[in-house]
């Protein structure tokens, strides 16, 4: 029998559209995406067990080769899907529903909502699943899910080399009145 794993349920492109749209204001630059290799490594630590990280993309045209590549380079499985309607999301919702019937735990990469249904069933009590995203976009549903962990990007896993310009509630203990001198 094998070893319990975790899968890493990436939705790239939501990430990427709310670096861009809501917290940048633009397109994001390479340099101020989020480090990939950084989540597979946090999931590790914090499940301590061997992770799979499936990275889903729209490839509607090309094979976007470099970042396939580079996806491979640092250990995901790159998904690149093309068809009518919202491709990434109907592959994640169908991989989180073949997932229930595993003993595995599950993290999603993900703000989007049209995911709840599926990480509601996965949330059984039988094993972890997390939600990581910017906390402040995170669908507000997967908070109400009982067992559900969300867990930041940007300051729980520390997946930038720099700080994004975000606006946030700030527990006292964490406050630095440097940051903003």
């Amino acid at each position: 029998m094998a070893e319990r794993m975790t899968y890493l349920l990436v939705d790239g492109e939501n990430i990427d559209a709310t670096l861009g749209t809501s917290i940048l204001g633009r397109r994001p630059r390479p340099e101020e995406r989020p480090r990939w290799d950084r989540l597979l490594e946090w999931a590790e630590r914090a499940f301590d067990q061997d992770v799979s990280g499936l990275f889903f993309l729209a490839a509607t045209t090309e094979l976007p080769t470099s970042f396939v590549q580079a996806l491979l380079a640092i250990g995901f499985k790159p998904i690149p899907l093309s068809g009518e309607g919202k491709v990434v999301d109907i592959a994640i919702q169908r991989t989180a529903e073949a997932l229930v019937d595993r003993e595995a735990d599950v993290v999603l990469v993900s703000h989007d909502g049209d995911f709840v249904d599926q990480v509601s069933a996965l949330a059984d009590g039988s094993r972890q699943v997390g939600i990581i995203g910017f906390s402040e976009f995170v669908n507000a549903q997967f908070r109400s899910l009982p067992g559900v962990r969300i867990f930041d990007l940007e300051y729980d896993l520390g997946a930038f080399n720099s700080a994004l310009p975000r606006t946030r509630v700030i527990p006292i203990d964490e406050f630095d009145p440097l940051d903003f001198l």
